[in-house]
């Protein structure tokens, strides 16, 4: 039986992992945690959640809850345990970090058909592979898989975390809970400000003092998690019209809408660790103290933990990898997660969970299950295999990138969801195809 090595015990590799030992593969899954921690992770856990505990919108309108149901329908590891350890958080998916990534390692630790070993890899191994180390790739292997492509195959950014607070630290007379438009439970504590208050805070943010960056400039930064201190200089009111919009929000001390408005979302199962929503930031720990203080109803909030700033890193996907995710000239090595230019959880998710399906068919001799772009999981594949166009950049699942539908004119929401009622048939049809059991 042949053993296939998994590079990485994120989110990705993971999964991958899960697929891999539950069709008969032997796997060995490496993960250099906890002997050797990067700048952003703080567990030892596997699947560790850094940027946010959010996994966005869970409705089938929206494309990330239909990238979920899709893996749910494959027996994905990771929306188990999503699952099973979910907080409220209006329409959106969001889990107890904690507990989520015990829940990942306690199951791939107790399955038979897989060994973990711990330490760094420094190169990459002879395959059957899958590469899943994520945006902070360590350095040596880094620089061997730059070696292994050639030296214009990978491009860096800067990706950020959000702080996180104690509940019991939020002055809730200046706080209230909702969910923007009543939608879902209340469950977010909303931090409104006056126009006064949001012009003071506003031009704090913009002077404040950053940590050090080395050798990146802020043009490198991806939008998609931009720090909010970069978005405070981009104009007076861009956090109004971003994660400080007011919109849908009244204050029930005044009967109003806030001019501006600060979301904390509940970032375990007991509602004692909240994280500011949208304020990802590489300021330092110090000067985040002091603006985010700045807030009334954070005036005395107790910081468990500080935004911090980290290096992402992905390949060049489109001239490099083909729509397995398997390397164009060596298909026994495999890339899965955000190191191909997927961005986001439970992109990184499904593509570690399509490498580890299609490798173990490889493997046992049978065809691939293949998906199109009227699949979200298909779409993202397509798009990192050459669905881009001009400079390659990471990429969330969005219905943009998906086959639209033909026919009638649909409202938003009644064309968003029949895309994914399309999209759950096509799975369902290639689920017969499977064998392997569920989570």
């Amino acid at each position: 039986m042949r053993k296939v090595k998994v590079i990485g015990a994120g989110l990705a590799g993971s999964e991958a992992a899960w697929q891999l030992a539950n069709r008969d593969i032997q796997v060995e899954l490496y993960e250099m945690k906890p002997k050797k921690m990067t700048p952003a992770h703080h567990s030892e856990s596997f699947g560790e959640l850094v940027c946010s505990n959010s996994l966005r919108g869970a409705g089938l309108e929206t494309a990330p809850g239909l990238l979920k149901e899709e893996l749910r329908r494959f027996g994905s590891l990771i929306m188990f345990a999503a699952d099973k350890h979910r907080v409220e958080a209006g329409g959106a998916l969001a889990v107890d970090r904690e507990k989520f990534s015990l829940e990942i390692t306690e199951k791939l630790q107790s399955h038979p058909n897989i060994a973990i070993i711990e330490g760094e890899v420094e190169r990459i191994p002879e395959g059957p592979v899958i590469i899943a180390t994520g945006p902070l790739t360590a350095d040596k292997l880094a620089a061997d898989i730059l070696r292994f492509f050639g030296e214009d195959a990978s491009l860096s950014f800067y990706d950020a975390a959000a702080p996180i607070v104690e509940a019991d630290s939020v002055d809730m007379e200046s706080a209230f809970f909702a969910s923007r438009y009543g939608k879902g439970s209340a469950d977010y504590i909303n931090c409104p400000m006056t126009e006064e208050e949001y012009a003071v805070f506003q031009g704090e943010l913009v002077t404040a003092k950053e940590a050090e960056v080395h050798g990146f400039e802020d043009s490198r930064i991806f939008e998609g998690c931009m720090p909010v201190e970069v978005m405070a200089r981009r104009g007076r009111d861009t956090l109004r019209y971003g994660p400080l919009k007011p919109v849908g929000l009244t204050d029930p001390h005044t009967g109003k809408m806030p001019y501006a408005v600060v979301q904390l979302r509940k970032d375990n199962r007991e509602g004692t660790l909240y994280n500011l929503v949208g304020f990802q930031t590489h300021l330092t720990f110090g000067e985040q103290k002091r603006v985010f203080s700045m807030i009334p109803a954070l005036k005395n909030a107790k910081f468990v933990r500080y935004g911090v700033m980290h290096r992402n890193t992905y390949i060049d996907s489109p001239r490099l990898l083909d729509k397995f995710y398997c390397v164009r000239r060596a298909p026994e090595v495999m890339f899965a997660g955000q190191m191909t230019g997927v961005e986001g959880y439970i992109e990184s998710t499904a593509s570690g969970l399509y490498a580890g399906i299609n490798l173990a068919r490889r493997i046992n001799r049978e065809p691939p299950i293949e998906l199109g772009a009227d699949t979200a999981i298909g779409a993202l594949s397509l798009y990192i295999s050459g669905g881009s166009e001009g400079n390659f950049q990471p990429m969330n699942i969005n219905f943009g990138i998906m086959t639209p539908l033909g026919g009638k004119k649909l409202k938003k929401r009644e064309k968003n969801r029949a895309i994914s009622e399309r999209s759950l048939k096509v799975i369902e049809e290639k689920l017969a195809d499977l064998d392997g059991p569920r989570v």
